[in-house]
């Protein structure tokens, strides 16, 4: 990449922290970011271990305010939003008018307005949509002047009970006491945080919005303890991909509908009886198992990994498929991938063809998570 390119990327606020720590910088959607620190192995498996800290502060942070702004966001979304309760969480994807996937995103209902954080690379796109779409009554705020950062791993929560965060709201929990999909506002000292139980590693762990300024602060401090360790993008990818997640861009984009990306559990039923969000009419004529093709987890004979872009082939080398994420997982000591293939190939345990670079590799259609998700979830009663 040319300097003049390099030049147009927009940095991080804690850009000049993660150099000092060694961070391999490179793009990812229009920032420079930290692709490693110590190795994306061994992060990983920190991160499996431990605690490890990701910076996330490229992705978009967005506020709606104003009498109807659930209901509102619900005419591009499938998720049932306007029954999400104070502190909760819901994963959601936005829609364009034909159903196709814009991105995927969560939506927190703080009390006062609904919180949402979509990803980097879509964010701007996010927000020009939203505002055709919302009514003039529901007003847009990008908080661009606010960072986040991603606490993940089983000593998460122990990390961050060090730290000393106290509830805005005296009858609300303290960070360890919130389940996963809940979230508040905190004050450590005088900065105020916003923190959601939640995160893209399938580990437990944290999300913590807060002001720019503060930032470098925060992660310095989490970073001082003995179970956290600064987490870069490779570790973040190899851990979503063992979790199952979906990367947009890559798992899915405009061209896929939420049945065939395997996210059946984003339209709820109260959603599915209204029909009344964008592109119902298209994405409902597949729900539940009506569609052509669908996104699986593969597990790949051998130690080859295969990559985005590989080919599933027929038994006469015909291209009917496409590999969209692969790698290999340091917890599991093998290869595995995402693709899209033909519902009749979509069974667990089918056998299938994946040719790359003109080379055949056998592979065996997995169940997704690769590794359990260890989420702090709240006891069913």
């Amino acid at each position: 990449m040319s300097d003049d390119k390099t030049e147009t990327l927009k940095k991080l606020p804690l850009d000049s922290w993660h150099r000092s720590l060694g961070g391999r910088m490179v793009p990812f959607a229009g920032y420079e970011m930290p692709v490693q620190y110590e190795g994306v192995m061994a992060e990983h498996l920190w991160t499996r271990e431990n605690a490890g800290l990701f910076d996330v502060s490229h992705m978009g942070q967005v506020q709606l305010v104003g009498d109807g702004a659930a209901e509102a966001l619900e005419a591009i979304v499938p998720g049932n939003i306007s029954a999400l309760g104070v502190g909760k969480i819901r994963y959601t994807l936005l829609l364009a008018q034909d159903g196709g996937i814009l991105d995927d995103l969560m939506v927190t209902n703080t009390g006062r307005n609904l919180y949402l954080v979509v990803n980097g690379a879509t964010k701007h796109d996010d927000i020009a949509y939203f505002k055709a779409q919302l009514p003039s009554h529901v007003t847009l705020s990008h908080l661009e002047g606010h960072g986040l950062l991603a606490l993940q791993g089983p000593k998460a929560a122990a990390a961050l009970a060090k730290l000393e965060i106290s509830p805005m709201q005296p009858d609300w929990p303290v960070p360890a006491d919130l389940y996963f999909m809940e979230a508040g506002p905190f004050m450590w000292g005088d900065i105020p945080l916003g923190i959601s139980r939640s995160g893209y590693t399938g580990e437990d762990g944290y999300e913590i919005s807060v002001p720019a300024e503060h930032t470098e602060t925060l992660a310095a401090a989490l970073c001082a303890l003995d179970e956290v360790k600064p987490i870069g993008l490779g570790a973040r990818d190899s851990l979503r991909l063992e979790a199952g997640l979906p990367l947009y861009g890559h798992d899915m984009d405009a061209g896929v509908l939420p049945v065939e990306a395997n996210l059946n559990f984003a339209l709820s039923k109260a959603r599915r009886e209204e029909a009344n969000f964008a592109g119902a009419e298209r994405v409902l004529a597949q729900y539940p198992r009506k569609a052509e093709k669908k996104r699986i987890g593969l597990f790949i004979n051998g130690r080859q990994p295969i990559r985005e872009g590989a080919s599933v082939v027929d038994a006469d080398g015909n291209a009917v498929g496409a590999v969209t994420s692969g790698g290999f997982s340091p917890t599991l000591q093998k290869p595995i991938a995402m693709a899209y293939v033909p519902m009749a190939l979509a069974e667990t345990g089918t056998e299938i063809i994946v040719e790359q670079r003109g080379k055949p590799i056998a592979c065996t259609v997995a169940d997704m998570p690769f590794v359990p998700h260890n989420y702090h979830r709240k006891p069913k009663l």
